[in-house]
């Protein structure tokens, strides 16, 4: 099937969400990098000369433990500094405005929350780095909602504060300068488990590589879609061929739905050519993207969308 002619014409994606009512979206790492924060996928993903990603494993954390949390200690110092943007807003104006909008984030950063998305209307996939539970599998200590940085002094490199020169660069990836050796015994401990001999490590709740996803949260957001039509499918910042953002939008797909792609590469031929008859593909920052798409809904971004 030839893709939607019009796929990147706006006047025609406003006559297709003016007769939309069940809209999902599907929000990945790139909806935040107008915030400033890093994506840490590509080839360029790279956290001091780690690969991060190879960081974000319970194989990584069993074995250096140290090492793992002075990673996720910078990533929650830095999401603390970040400012939800536009597209942030955008997307929660839509929940305010649409009860049969949800919003699917694969983001830990809490940037949707700070933006006031209704909670009922969003579901994070991956956790947050703000919340913290225990490392052990028979333990049920969950931490929400822990802003404190550093969390512990041994973590105290990663919350100073980064350089306002763009030539300077964070004291804590210097990589002439060696990272702290961090025992456990100088990390975050789980307070439920301290009764026992030996306490277990506190870990970032997030799912990490080769982790599932929470059964209650799928099953949540796979009754959401079975229960009626959705009309439009919105995935943000995340490649359609990236799991489970793929997974979703053709879930949902049925015949009539759009699936929107708002990606920097959105338009290229490749990805263009993957559309269906009824999707469409818009180029660019998701955060300004976003804002002239939905903006017949919500209305213009003047700052003024609950923002901080």
């Amino acid at each position: 099937m030839a893709p939607n002619p019009d796929y990147n014409n706006l006047a025609a994606f406003h006559a297709k969400l003016a007769r939309s009512r069940r809209i999902l979206a599907v929000c990945g790492a790139g909806l935040s990098a107008s915030s400033g924060l890093a994506t840490f996928r590509g080839a360029g993903g790279l956290w001091r000369n780690y690969e991060a990603m190879a960081l974000a494993t319970p194989e990584a954390f069993e074995k250096d433990p140290g090492l793992v949390w002075m990673f996720y200690a910078y990533r929650r110092h830095m999401a603390l500094q970040a400012k939800p943007n536009a597209g942030h807003y955008a997307l929660a104006e839509l929940a305010k405005r649409n009860p049969e909008f949800l919003c699917l984030s694969q983001n830990v950063d809490h940037l949707h929350v700070r933006a006031n998305h209704p909670s009922t209307q969003l579901k994070l996939l991956h956790g947050s780095l703000f919340t913290l539970k225990c490392s052990s599998p028979t333990c049920d200590y969950t931490e929400p909602e822990n802003f404190a940085s550093p969390l512990c002094p041994a973590l105290a490199p990663a919350a100073v504060e980064a350089p306002t020169s763009p030539t300077e660069i964070h004291p804590l990836l210097d990589t002439t300068h060696p990272l702290p050796q961090i025992p456990p015994s100088s990390l975050p401990h789980c307070p439920q488990c301290k009764q026992q001999e030996t306490a277990s490590l506190l870990r970032p709740g997030v799912v990490w590589f080769g982790e599932p996803l929470d059964s209650d949260t799928l099953a949540s957001i796979d009754a959401w879609i079975a229960r009626e039509h959705v009309d439009m499918v919105l995935v943000v910042g995340t490649s359609s061929l990236v799991w489970p953002a793929a997974g979703f939008a053709e879930q949902a797909r049925r015949v009539g739905t759009s699936v929107v792609h708002v990606n920097l590469d959105a338009e290229e031929v490749g990805n263009v050519r993957r559309l269906g008859r009824e999707d469409f593909a818009f180029a660019g920052d998701a955060a300004e993207v976003l804002g002239r798409l939905l903006g017949p809904v919500v209305g213009r971004w003047d700052g003024g969308w609950g923002g901080v």
